[in-house]
């Protein structure tokens, strides 16, 4: 069975049918393209498709697209302009290292950009229950929290 959903992703207007089992990250991912967001475990474990639904950090196969009626969502690639300056978090990632093979980043960037919009200071400890649920395969915590914190400081 088939529904029509609208909302704003990165933006932009968005109305389309999908089937009524339709995950957010599958719409994010095969029906608009945006394969930044990464699907990792299909078990709401890992923390690769996580994005903000109306400014809170979700993971989105944990959403049903109908359940995102009328949101505004921003995913990885909605942070800064195509051809633009980075998001601040990205710069950060990028300066501090804190990207080994990448799968996790999307994730992790959306996870640290929800927590410093809700505490833009956060100690190390916060930083850390912040990013709980978001996993690193390839044990990059240490730059990622530092990056993270750093983001904090040029806030």
């Amino acid at each position: 069975m088939a529904v029509t959903v609208s909302m704003t992703i990165n933006g932009q207007a968005v109305r389309v049918a999908v089937a009524d089992r339709t995950l957010l990250v599958g719409l994010i991912r095969d029906e608009l393209g945006l394969t930044g967001t990464h699907v990792g475990c299909d078990t709401s474990q890992c923390g690769a498709c996580t994005v903000l639904l109306d400014g809170r950090a979700v993971k989105s196969c944990t959403v049903l697209a109908a359940q995102a009626e009328g949101a505004v969502i921003v995913t990885i690639e909605g942070l800064s302009p195509p051809g633009g300056p980075l998001h601040p978090m990205q710069a950060a990632f990028s300066l501090h290292h804190a990207v080994q093979c990448g799968f996790c980043t999307p994730g992790m960037i959306m996870a640290g950009v929800a927590l410093l919009q809700d505490n833009p200071d956060p100690s190390e400890a916060k930083i850390k229950d912040g990013l709980d649920g978001n996993l690193c395969r390839c044990t990059g915590y240490h730059n990622i929290i530092k990056a993270v914190r750093a983001c904090a400081a040029t806030a």
